[in-house]
């Protein structure tokens, strides 16, 4: 089954968004999951990277990206963690918003928590697009 191309996004572009997109990406195995800020950091917070090197999964290469209108528009659904009304309105995209905390300036377990949270919340949306449009999820 072909996976939606969703957006991730959130401020910085250094943490949420890039745990959710690489998750999506690994569970989907696919390159469907885009990760994108609407102020984007100069990389990624270390303490992100280290948290998912803990699981097998490598982020310190990955630059932060610019969200776009033109790259929204080439998405299925935008999913928002905290960027708020500085996250673009595109016609026809669904949207939906994770209100999850900023792993900025957290200790590593609590780092190591929200990770764990946006792994269950991507595992739950990607369950939810198998089960199709007419589930009640």
């Amino acid at each position: 089954m072909k996976m939606p191309k969703v957006i991730f996004a959130c401020v910085h572009n250094a943490g949420r968004s890039q745990m959710a997109a690489a998750f999506y990406n690994l569970l989907t195995n696919s390159g469907d999951g885009i990760s994108a800020g609407t102020q984007p950091g100069d990389r990624v917070h270390p303490v992100v990277v280290q948290v998912m090197n803990e699981i097998g999964i490598d982020l310190s290469c990955i630059k932060p990206q610019l969200l776009t209108p033109e790259l929204a528009q080439s998405a299925d659904m935008l999913v928002t963690m905290g960027c708020g009304e500085a996250c673009p309105i595109v016609p026809g995209l669904i949207r939906e918003d994770w209100p999850l905390p900023d792993p900025k300036g957290k200790e590593l377990n609590e780092v190591r928590e929200i990770r764990d949270k946006i792994r269950m919340r991507v595992e739950q949306k990607i369950a939810s697009f198998k089960e199709g449009p007419n589930s009640s999820r």
